[in-house]
């Protein structure tokens, strides 16, 4: 009998604020069924909706059994792969959501501490980008809108539920055609995007531990 091949969840999102594309799910879609190793990329979009996009997460995590969760978002005005070391426990938007809901300092699990760190080898990650041309780093805030809400909400769950898997979260910049629209901003093509992410993946299914080197900032 054929072994069963593990399921690695990678998401995006669902376009927002007016953009006409979100670039987590361009390239997030285009490794659904990449075979990593012993596992298998199973890409899903994520609602950009407080509590609804944690329902989905849920549902998804429930369905594929999941031995790695990683969720990409974009993250307009930076210039690299961020790898996202902590998720916060409150939501604070500064625009409304695709449902037009506008949490402010709202707690995102009442009963849940105030932080989580991912459980990636993050710094290795970084590095394996890197290694591969393709410009990352370590980032230290994933925000207070839906990115966070999501990967706050993927820690808990795993933390709760399901402490022998491994998640975390990315942010990656807009790509070329997005920031045509918004002169100045810096951008990253997507096929490096998707470089990157695979990277990434197969630093995240082989470290089991962290490499030890500098990844922080000093503001």
């Amino acid at each position: 009998m054929e072994k069963t091949s593990q399921n690695i969840l990678l998401t995006g999102f669902e376009p927002f604020e007016r953009e006409p594309l979100n670039p987590s799910w361009e390239a997030v879609r285009t490794l659904d069924g990449w075979q990593c190793g012993a596992a298998r990329v199973v890409a899903r979009q994520l609602p950009c909706v407080f509590g609804k996009a944690l329902q989905v997460l849920d549902q998804l995590i429930a369905e594929l059994k999941p031995v790695l969760v990683i969720c990409v978002g974009q993250a307009g005005g930076r210039s690299q792969i961020s790898v996202e070391r902590v998720a916060i426990n409150v939501d604070d938007a500064r625009i409304a959501d695709n449902a037009g809901r506008q949490p402010i300092d709202q707690p995102i699990a009442g009963d849940g501490p105030a932080a989580y760190f991912s459980t990636l080898p993050i710094k290795g990650m970084v590095k394996a980008m890197r290694d591969a041309g393709v410009p990352a780093e370590v980032s230290q805030t994933a925000g207070t809108f839906v990115c966070n809400h999501v990967f706050y909400g993927l820690m808990h769950r795993l933390a709760t539920q399901a402490p022998n898997v491994r998640g975390g979260f990315i942010h990656i910049p807009y790509i070329p055609s997005q920031a045509a629209r918004h002169p100045g901003q810096p951008s990253l093509a997507l096929e490096t995007v998707v470089d990157g992410l695979r990277s990434a993946l197969q630093s995240a299914m082989s470290l089991q531990k962290d490499v030890k080197e500098g990844g922080g900032q000093l503001h």
